[in-house]
């Protein structure tokens, strides 16, 4: 099953089950519990909406998210169509909510990457693979 499959089949199993099946992600490998959320963006070129499994966690009443791409040396596209367009929907488990986006930096991302680092400790990996093109976006998601 190819990335895009897997990543296809997460989203529609997903949302079928109201974030029953999906919210705690077993990973590609099935070795792991990640919490899991519904990033839905719109494309900053096209309009078009688009819908993406990340793993998250929590600041408060807030959620974090990493634009890591596997550490490749170019963002996500998801992260791009945010970045113009903050505007964004989420699932988080079966609650489905509207939120505004924003790039973390500073004390703020250290402290946040962390977190996150904690959670999915592949993160640091990502990050010292892109470091000579990028650092990693973190992404701060409100509730509106």
């Amino acid at each position: 099953m190819s990335q895009r499959d897997w990543v296809v089949e997460h989203i529609r199993k997903y949302r079928e089950s109201n974030g029953a099946d999906g919210h705690i992600w077993q990973g590609v490998d099935g070795s792991q519990n990640l919490p899991c959320l519904l990033l839905t963006t719109t494309g900053r070129r096209t309009g078009a909406v688009r819908t993406t499994p990340l793993i998250y966690g929590q600041d408060g009443n807030r959620y974090v998210i990493i634009a890591s791409r596997g550490g490749t040396p170019t963002d996500p596209v998801w992260y791009g169509n945010l970045v113009a367009n903050p505007a964004v929907q989420l699932q988080v488990g079966p609650n489905q909510f509207a939120a505004t986006a924003r790039t973390v930096m500073g004390e703020e991302r250290a402290k946040l990457w962390s977190m996150m680092a904690e959670i999915f400790p592949s993160y640091n990996d990502y990050q010292a693979k892109a470091q000579a093109t990028r650092e990693v976006p973190l992404v701060m998601l409100e509730p509106n």
